[in-house]
């Protein structure tokens, strides 16, 4: 980590990249119950690094939050067992790691479906797919 960089929530991981909601108060919402889980991740895996004498940034984010999914999904009480699962993928030093910001997001081909599926079918029926526009 560089000086003075702070640390932020990784909005792909998280599954914040595309906001579903319509309302700029339920944005706001969302965006808190993200952090909130941020905030939930970071927690435990602090709790599992100070089990192995680690330093919390020497653990995986990504790793953390499907240990974290697994464990819900089992309906699995928070134990020693997920802490230590959550301590052995370690990240190595990345001494002045920079990612280009930018978005990779490429166009999709495909128009976005702006009717009930059924009428779109019926559509594709009647009339055939539209042409490929280039």
């Amino acid at each position: 980590m560089l000086l003075g960089q702070k640390t932020r929530p990784d909005p792909v991981v998280l599954g914040m990249n595309i906001s579903s909601c319509k309302s700029p108060a339920m944005c706001k919402k969302e965006i808190w119950v993200y952090l909130l889980a941020n905030n939930l991740i970071r927690l435990v895996m602090a709790q599992a690094a100070q089990n192995k004498n680690l330093k919390p940034r020497e653990l995986s984010f990504k790793h953390a939050v499907q240990i974290w999914n697994t464990y819900n999904l089992m309906g699995k009480e928070i134990d020693a067992e997920m802490f230590a699962l959550i301590a052995e993928c370690r990240v190595g030093k990345r001494p002045g790691r920079l990612e280009p910001r930018a978005v990779k997001r490429r166009p999709k081909s495909y128009k976005l479906l702006t009717v009930e599926r059924s009428k779109a079918r019926m559509n594709v029926m009647k009339n055939g797919h539209p042409k490929k526009t280039k």
